[in-house]
């Protein structure tokens, strides 16, 4: 499964969003089969807009799942780390939701008011 974990700010806009992971998606030639956010975020106008233009499944990373993925995680946010205990929003939500053996292709990308990485399960 490949997987694109989204960082945002709150209100973040659907344009936003979809130009991250089109983005994402041309620079490692692979679609998304499925776009991952914070828990906090998932509900967001946003973010749900985005997804169904994309027509990609939405799904939400819990708070413990986003930890426990942190040491597989190349890049870091000062920010990220002050504001959510997390140094990796993107990368860590696309690595939680491909699972345990996913790697990443694509680390975190950042655009406007969000960032967005791209993972690769085992089973792609």
């Amino acid at each position: 499964m490949i997987v694109a974990g989204l960082g945002l700010r709150s209100l973040c806009d659907a344009q936003a969003l979809i130009a991250l992971v089109l983005a994402a998606q041309e620079r490692c030639g692979r679609r998304a089969e499925l776009v991952a956010v914070p828990a906090f975020r998932y509900r967001e106008a946003g973010v749900q807009d985005a997804a169904r233009q994309l027509g990609l499944h939405l799904r939400a990373v819990t708070p413990d799942e986003l930890l426990a993925v942190q040491p597989r995680c190349v890049t870091h946010s000062a920010r990220a780390q002050a504001a959510l205990g997390v140094a990796s929003v993107a990368e860590g939500c696309a690595l939680a939701a491909a699972g345990p053996h996913a790697r990443l292709i694509v680390p975190r990308l950042t655009g406007s008011g969000a960032t967005c990485a791209m993972a690769q399960g085992e089973d792609a």
